[in-house]
């Protein structure tokens, strides 16, 4: 029992804050259902097109609001009322997902409104997640953000895992106005959870919302190796290694265009193992030299990924990386949760919104576009040699983030914490 109690996943953060719970669980259900539409957008896209091209771009599209909209969403986080941003942009995605179901029950669905419907959907992730991420580190002590990053990685995961199987057979039977209904119905519990939660007051020093504070958040993150490491490793890592928009045509080249969404499970599975046995983590002071590791090892289950002969045995090694970029989220997410000072919460978690998802998104256009040219093999093993490569150049360019021990960020953030309160009395 001591063993099992060291290494399980601490859910010690939903026994001690009621709103944190809240969140947690609503965003459990409703992200479920929008899970069962990331597999069906581009699948549906595939069956439209026929061009995994065309689902690649799916990424751009994804890709250019969330950029811009990450940024204003970060800084707008550290200036109004955080509560308030989640529950605007928690009704523009329910809407969002309404006009994806409206295109599907058309006797002819039109593909240019998959691409007009996943960039809106962007827009509105972006502006959304710096406020939830900015709130956690004040519902949850920071002593405890390790576990809260375990469970963060859980709730994806379950997401992860029954979504796109469940999604690529209801795609296959019934068609994707059904999946897209049910994910309109499973915002309700998300909803419900922003409304509940109580306010959470603006930082003190707070700036009012505009480039100036925006420039000043960028500023402060480019100059903390430690930050600037997470960001850059994770979206070198991705860029490379990440070929989901191939997933539809590997599925279809091994003739099992229903079971597209094991691949999108297999990395999900892996990184389930990986949360429930993550108690370990939180006795690891080293974030930054575990975060190479992990991602090196991200970029070599890809590659053996793309060398399976077999479905079943590209599922495996899908699931090697998936338990790698889990170990690697863990030690990012605690980076950012323990060591940033509460004024600049909002604006870097917009960076690192922009951190860790354009590294996928932008992938997708990487990997299709080489697919294109080669053949979708190819492309994932070169993709995943590359990543490997480039997280290595990384971890000797930045050589303070490699060294980076967590004992330490801590002292930072309640020294420059302590500052603030001192200069807005």
């Amino acid at each position: 029992m001591g063993l099992l109690s060291k290494i399980a996943v601490d859910i010690t953060p939903l026994r001690i804050s009621r709103d944190y719970r809240l969140l947690f669980f609503g965003q459990l259900i409703s992200f479920f259902g929008t899970m069962m539409t990331f597999i069906v957008v581009p699948v549906q896209m595939y069956q439209i097109t026929g061009s995994s091209l065309h689902v690649g771009m799916l990424g751009a599209a994804e890709f250019v609001p969330m950029f811009f909209m990450a940024f204003w969403g970060g800084a707008l986080a550290d200036s109004v009322d955080r509560r308030r941003i989640l529950r605007i942009t928690e009704i523009g995605l329910t809407l969002t997902t309404g006009i994806l179901l409206l295109n599907a029950l058309l006797p002819n669905p039109q593909f240019w409104v998959l691409y007009v419907a996943v960039g809106i959907h962007a827009g509105f992730a972006g502006l959304q997640r710096p406020s939830f991420e900015a709130l956690i580190p004040k519902l949850v002590p920071a002593k405890h953000m390790a576990a809260v990053a375990s469970l963060n990685f859980l709730r994806f995961e379950v997401g992860f895992i029954g979504a796109p199987i469940l999604g690529g057979f209801i795609i296959a039977g019934y068609g994707a106005a059904a999946a897209y209904a049910i994910d309109t119905l499973t915002f309700a519990a998300s909803l419900v959870a922003v409304f509940m939660i109580s306010r959470v007051p603006v930082p003190k020093g707070a700036r009012k919302a505009g480039l100036r504070s925006i420039v000043d958040g960028f500023s402060y993150a480019v100059n903390r190796q430690e930050l600037l490491g997470t960001y850059v490793v994770d979206m070198v890592a991705m860029f490379f290694g990440m070929p989901k928009a191939l997933f539809p045509a590997l599925a279809y080249s091994f003739g099992a265009g229903a079971s597209v969404g094991f691949y999108y499970a297999a990395i999900a599975v892996g990184a389930l193992v990986a949360t429930f046995t993550s108690g370990w983590t939180r006795v690891i002071n080293r974030h930054g030299l575990m975060v190479v590791f992990a991602a090196c090892g991200w970029g070599l289950g890809i590659v053996f990924f793309g060398l399976a002969e077999s479905f079943y045995l590209g599922l495996f090694f899908l699931g090697v990386a998936g338990f790698s970029d889990t170990i690697s989220g863990v030690f990012r997410q605690t980076i950012w949760n323990q060591t940033v000072p509460d004024r600049f919460r909002g604006r870097l978690a917009g960076i690192e919104m922009i951190s860790f998802m354009s590294g996928p998104l932008l992938a997708d256009v990487e990997s299709g576009v080489v697919a294109y040219f080669t053949n979708p093999k190819i492309s994932i093993v070169s993709g995943g040699v590359l990543a490997v490569l480039g997280v290595i150049l990384c971890a000797l360019i930045l050589p303070g983030f490699v060294r980076y021990d967590g004992r330490e960020g801590i002292k930072i953030k309640e020294l420059e914490d302590a500052e603030a309160e001192r200069s807005s009395e």
